[in-house]
């Protein structure tokens, strides 16, 4: 059907109204009229200035009419007989010209003597128009850059609403993520669906005296799934969400912070029940009493806030707030307390069954070959988060696109592991035969190292293609979740780092930087092992080193050293003695397997990536290092051989392989033996007391042990591992 042209067009009309309604609309008009009265004012001057000396010599020559004499602006205007002309340039018969105070008696003189028509002593006349526009011109100004710089801070909204709340209400269509879409975290699912239950059905817990939490408190690293779970209780719990990040609540004015909590809480006590979730709250609930600057007082006063309508004089029973951040360690004691913070909820990497549950949330909808197996991919992911395993599914789909593919195989799902762990594979950095014959040396004595330990995980991948900034790694893979380290396992971690550097001094008798990253690994774990672990015989088991402490205005990770200098030494020279023990150990490793080190690394010059099946097979030949000694923290201390207790599980398995067995040959029955006579024996009598021993260096009839290294049990051949202990895999790099 044809539009009648007389009829408006509703997209102008549309545009028209959102033009009059923005905020830049009356300021702009308010400028333009400004402008159009300066321009009309300046254009429109009733006579042309001239100079002193020729408004002089008109009056000389009597060829005035009539002259206003301005004293207070020190000008006079001329009403001329005939036109002046200078030149070419008509003036009319109106100028004016200015004069300075010193030349006052000769323009009056000059005045007398013209024999005007009339004359005029006029006092300086300042029109209303522009006393309007001296006024109002830095009312204009000021008002102009007050509403752009409340335009900026409030992301363009209206100027008087900077006070208001920036948190977005959801319903319950919207986000659409339900609690089936998030796996591997299934304690918090637990906790955030009572929640939900408690919105949908109070009687249930009323009826118990039950009282509704008021705030669950999500923590734990990044990319767990903290603010995900928070889009799914917006999705499940069938009442307003409203949603807000901490640095939201704090502007640059005074107040506003304390304001937008109010505001906030207004409108979500406006509901009959509401559901309030502030991601990364360490913005604004860090502990008070830290810094002395003004932003600082102003975060103070949104946290009082915030406390107080949370848990304050006057309570409300129908809001209940969520907050998610990964630094729980910072935030104010009374933030944390019972009756704000009722729950804290750990959200943490998953374990093997959570990944593999996320894996397959992530793939659902994905064209996945039938050949992938997504348990094994879990097995091989240990320690990533939601956010990794995710990016990992993502990354197998670029990748097979990148390729044209139609499915995605496990070579996608491999590299997409790589890529994520160590960056993608930098295929235009060539190393020359030399760097690529180092660097499998490297890798090799890493790997050949972990393999020979009793306590380390087993190798799943060797490569020398650089990638990210790394030359090549060697990955070990635990085969099961672990969530603590033994010494002897931290003794192994710190032998296996020091294997690249054992195997290039020991093939090429000149060491690269590539170890750089190992030594620090190295060191890390030494350090924790006799400052945080007590796994020292010198130190003993002692905490050095205060806790966290959070800087001037900072955020942590500073720790103050609450021990002597003396104290100090010995620390640094048991790291020392612990380094150089993992370096022999490492050394003497390959020195024993010298001939399966070649072999392997010849292997990698020629395929470049080895994976475990093959690792495997180079290695069944590998000398194995005998079994730690056992370690006792202090070599006075009473030794016992006694085991621990077989748990039900293992008590159930003998059980099983008991009813297994063949059954045994019938036995001829023996008579019962006689009774024991019992002897008696003389009570023991105690040990004299003993002067207690504090340190075995205090103590002369202390024997000490005569080997290289006294503190450690363990022969120098038993070597310790590097960094930090990564309890669910380990990755050695050289860069």
């Amino acid at each position: 059907m044809a539009q009648n042209p007389n009829t408006p067009q509703k997209g102008s009309e549309g545009f028209l109204k959102k033009l009059i309604n923005g905020p830049w609309f009356w300021p702009g008009a308010a400028l333009v009229i400004m402008l159009a009265f300066l321009m009309a004012s300046f254009f429109t001057q009733p006579s042309r200035q001239v100079d002193t000396n020729v408004g002089l010599q008109l009056l000389n020559d009597h060829q005035v009419k009539s002259a206003k004499i301005y004293d207070g602006d020190q000008r006079v205007e001329l009403q001329l007989k005939d036109d002046y002309k200078k030149g070419n340039d008509n003036y009319g018969k109106s100028v004016r010209f200015y004069y300075v105070q010193p030349r006052g008696d000769e323009v009056a003189k000059a005045m007398e003597s013209a024999e005007l028509e009339s004359y005029t002593d006029q006092p300086v006349e300042h029109s209303f128009l522009g006393s309007l526009m001296s006024l109002l011109l830095p009312i204009l100004l000021f008002g102009v850059l007050f509403w752009f710089l409340m335009g900026r801070v409030g992301g363009g909204s209206s100027v008087m609403s900077f006070s208001k709340s920036r948190a977005k209400k959801f319903t319950k269509d919207k986000p659409e993520v339900r609690f089936s879409d998030v796996a591997g975290v299934d304690e918090a699912l637990a906790e955030l669906e009572e929640v939900r239950e408690f919105l949908a059905e109070p009687e249930k817990f009323t009826r118990l005296g039950a009282k509704i939490p008021k705030g669950v408190l999500l923590y734990g690293p990044p990319g767990t799934g903290k603010t995900l779970l928070a889009k799914a209780v917006a999705g499940e719990a069938g009442v307003p969400f409203y949603s807000i990040s901490g640095s939201d609540f704090v502007e640059m004015f005074v107040g506003v912070g304390a304001s937008r909590v109010r505001d906030l809480f207004k409108e979500a006590k406006s509901d009959p029940a509401a559901i309030v979730f502030v991601d990364e709250i360490d913005a604004v609930g860090r502990r008070r009493g830290v810094g002395m600057g003004g932003g600082n007082d102003e975060r103070e006063q949104t946290l009082n806030q915030l406390l107080v309508e949370m848990d304050g004089f006057d309570g409300n029973s129908n809001v209940i707030v969520i907050a998610a951040t990964n630094r729980p360690d910072v935030l104010d004691p009374a933030l944390l307390r019972p009756g704000r913070f009722d729950r804290q909820i750990g959200v943490d990497a998953p374990d093997m069954q959570g990944r593999e549950h996320i894996l397959r949330v992530h793939a659902a909808g994905k064209p996945i070959a039938n050949t992938v197996d997504l348990a094994q991919v879990a097995k091989r992911t240990p320690g990533f988060t939601g956010a990794d395993l995710a990016n990992v599914m993502n990354e197998a789909a670029l990748l097979t696109a990148r390729d044209n593919g139609n499915v995605i195989d496990d070579r996608a799902i491999d590299e997409a592991i790589d890529r994520v762990m160590a960056g993608p594979q930098r295929s235009s950095r060539i190393m020359n035969e030399h760097e690529r014959k180092v660097t499998a040396y490297h890798e090799g004595g890493h790997a050949l190292v972990a393999a020979a330990l009793r306590n380390s995980a087993p190798v799943t991948k060797i490569t020398i293609l650089p990638r990210g900034r790394a030359l090549g790694y060697t990955m070990v893979m635990p085969q099961d979740d672990k969530y603590s380290t033994t010494r002897h396992e931290l003794l192994d971690q710190m032998a296996y780092a020091m294997g690249g550097r054992a195997a290039e001094e020991i093939v090429f008798h000149d060491p690269s930087t590539g170890a750089s990253n190992d030594i620090q690994k190295a060191t890390d774990t030494a350090r924790k092992m006799v400052t945080d672990y007590g796994m020292s015989a010198v130190i003993g088991s002692v905490k050095l080193g205060g806790e966290d402490t959070e800087p001037f205005l900072g955020g942590g990770g500073a720790s103050a050293r609450n021990y002597s200098d003396a104290t100090a030494a010995k620390v640094d020279a048991e790291i020392r003695a612990l380094l150089e023990q993992a370096h022999d150990e490492a050394f003497q490793i390959l020195l024993e397997n010298r001939d399966i080190l070649d072999r392997l690394a010849f292997a990698l010059l020629e395929k470049e990536t080895l994976l475990e099946n093959e690792i495997a097979e180079i290695f069944k030949d590998v000398r194995k290092r005998p079994e730690r000694e056992h370690w006792y923290s202090k070599p006075t201390r009473e030794r016992t051989d006694i085991p621990p207790v077989k748990a039900p599980s293992e008590l159930a398995k003998e059980a099983e392989k008991s009813e297994e067995a063949p059954a045994e040959a019938p036995t001829v029955p023996v008579a019962p033996a006689a009774p024991a006579q019992q002897v008696p024996v003389a009570p023991t009598q105690p040990l004299p007391p003993q002067a207690p021993l504090t340190n075995p260096d205090a103590d002369p009839t202390v024997a000490m042990p005569t080997q290289q290294y006294p503190n450690y049990p363990a022969p120098p051949a038993q070597r310790p591992e590097s960094g930090t202990p990564n309890q669910n895999g380990a990755e050695n790099e050289r860069g």
